[in-house]
């Protein structure tokens, strides 16, 4: 009996941005599952192994799946974007685990969109940052809007998932709207990342004013800077502190 699930991150796509510790614990399992259009990225990688899918709104069907299957004797490697918990599956997953206690989980790191749209631009999150996701499904949006006002307020950098889907048309204007009113500055350094480390990745340079307009789905993610960011020719920098200690 294997009783290992594996929580793997697989970071924002590409086979080279996989850790190290991703490629063993998806090479050491015997399932890959998870959501369908993640489960194709490492899939080539990996022809022989039983894979086990669902579409997008059936997660805690395809947690307990994972914990069931893993509890049988099969190890299984649960697999999401980015890092498993940074709006990943190791949550959904943990909430359950208290139901099999036998059972060994191990999270497993990956590289989030924030790191991996950071590293494109340069360095947009070199001081304190916040991560906040524009999608609603699971958080009402009065929730989003103190989460943006409190973050404006105190002069964070911040990166923003999810700006927009076939039915969110609206909602990076509305938390542009938000930051203006809460006194982020209209001249603040932004800019977007699409299709982050995949065919067609692109990035592209705003003020917080012009990013109200900027062109976004749900493969961009959206970076605001503090007082203190600049753009610097291709690059967005906001900088530590080094210089003026």
């Amino acid at each position: 009996m294997c009783d290992n699930l594996y929580v793997v991150g697989l970071g924002p796509g590409a086979e080279t941005m996989l850790t190290g510790q991703a490629r063993a614990a998806l090479a050491a399992a015997d399932v890959l599952c998870g959501y369908t259009v993640y489960v194709d990225l490492v899939k080539p990688l990996y022809p022989d192994k039983e894979t086990y899918t669902t579409p997008m709104r059936g997660e805690m069907e395809r947690c307990r799946w994972a914990l069931e299957t893993a509890s049988a004797g099969k190890s299984v490697a649960m697999v999401c974007s980015g890092d498993a918990g940074v709006y990943g599956m190791a949550s959904p997953i943990l909430e359950l685990a208290g139901e099999y206690p036998a059972l060994n989980i191990e999270i497993v790191p990956g590289v989030t969109a924030a790191l991996a749209g950071a590293a494109v631009l340069g360095a947009p999150l070199g001081h304190d940052f916040c991560v906040i996701s524009l999608s609603d499904l699971l958080t009402p949006w009065d929730v989003i809007e103190k989460r943006l006002q409190c973050a404006a307020q105190g002069d964070f950098a911040l990166c923003l998932y999810n700006p927009a889907s076939h039915r969110r048309k609206g909602h990076l204007q509305r938390a542009v709207d938000i930051l203006l009113a809460a006194g982020k500055a209209p001249r603040t350094a932004c800019a977007t990342v699409s299709n982050i480390a995949r065919p067609g990745q692109d990035k592209k340079f705003f003020t917080l004013e012009t990013l109200r307009d900027a062109p976004v789905d749900m493969f961009t993610t959206v970076f605001v800077g503090s007082s203190t960011t600049t753009q610097q020719g291709t690059w967005l920098v906001t900088p530590r502190g080094y210089r003026k200690a």
